[in-house]
């Protein structure tokens, strides 16, 4: 179209594409969206789309963002009718499980030779950029963030409100201990932006060691749920040698991610429905206990049943007067778990 740029919006898995005039404000460019998406411009929410200082959306001109023709906009927005039924309550609903029932699959994948070979290869060829240091002596804690970290599905005028309770106490906490690392089934770009809107990107009181995204995944099969892609920590222990099998945990909230690493992964509680349970969520609360005691008890995390996390206590240890046996009743409690 003459004198207009082309523009593509990204949104609910699908590209619309959008023309649009340098003279043109970033509100024509919302009522342009509305017109393809049906998501009213109040509930559009442009991630990479940098405004320059604090100027309305009418006031912004196009011009001022220098976009490239046909530059990708990652719009987070929900539909009206979407909004309705998000906050009516179902009725009569059995519980729903997002998740395989994986568990006789475990011991059948984990060890395969092709998916091992998958794994080799991801450590050879997946480019990881080191955001912060690694630190010695720390465990490594790695977490998904759709409903584990952030309800990416809730309509919301900001990323706070769809944030899970308590997140940034959660991971002050646990880099006390832990190099963390963010790992999400999608793309980089989106965990990016998904990291910056939640505010985790540069937070004061803790650092992301670095970002894994789908490509870092391997596929496997498994014979009642055929094939499905999933996230081996080995390509972690094959690049970072202060890693392994003994000191790394992955939260997720879908069992079938860490289906080559059953002994180290735990599934979280989905966090859905942000607008209902942001005030009386509080796993993460809980679950900065239980990093801290296996951070402080627990010599290897493949010894634990993550999956009964809420009942872990950890051995006390004995005091006696010889110092030797002491010291050896120290060593069987951190071996032991």
């Amino acid at each position: 179209m003459d004198g207009k740029i082309p523009l593509i919006i990204k949104w609910s898995g699908k590209e619309y594409e959008i023309y649009i005039s340098e003279e043109d404000s970033v509100a024509d460019l919302k009522r342009e969206i509305l017109y393809k998406t049906a998501v009213r411009p109040e509930r559009q929410k442009l991630l990479n789309l940098k405004l320059k200082g604090k100027v309305t959306d009418e006031e912004c001109k196009i011009s001022t963002l220098k976009l490239k023709p046909n530059f990708k906009i990652m719009m987070m927005g929900s539909l009206e009718q979407d909004i309705v039924e998000a906050n009516t309550a179902p009725t009569n609903m059995p519980e729903v499980v997002n998740d395989f029932d994986i568990e006789d699959e475990e011991v059948a994948i984990e060890n395969q030779e092709v998916y091992l070979a998958k794994v080799a290869r991801r450590v050879k060829e997946y480019e990881i950029n080191i955001l912060n240091g690694l630190r010695p002596g720390k465990k490594c804690l790695v977490l998904d963030i759709d409903y584990t970290l952030f309800d990416h599905r809730t309509t919301a005028q900001s990323g706070s409100e769809l944030m899970r309770p308590y997140l940034h106490e959660f991971l002050t906490s646990a880099y006390e201990d832990y190099d963390i690392v963010i790992w999400s089934a999608t793309n980089m770009k989106w965990i990016i932006e998904k990291m910056k809107l939640l505010g985790v990107d540069k937070h004061p009181n803790y650092k992301i060691a670095f970002y894994l995204d789908s490509l870092a995944m391997i596929s496997v099969h498994t014979p009642k749920y055929g094939v499905i892609d999933v996230k081996p920590l080995g390509v972690i222990w094959g690049k970072f040698e202060q890693f392994s099998p003994k000191n790394t945990i992955m939260f997720d909230d879908i069992r079938r991610n860490f289906i080559m690493n059953p002994k180290n992964g735990l599934r979280i509680k989905p966090f859905r429905e942000a607008h209902l349970n942001r005030f009386k969520d509080n796993e993460l609360l809980r679950l900065s206990k239980y990093l801290k005691d296996l951070a402080e008890h627990c010599a290897d995390f493949t010894k634990i049943n993550h999956r009964h996390w809420e009942k872990y206590k950890p051995k006390k240890r004995r005091h006696s007067k010889d110092n030797r046996e002491n010291k050896d009743r120290d060593r069987a409690d951190r071996t032991e778990c």
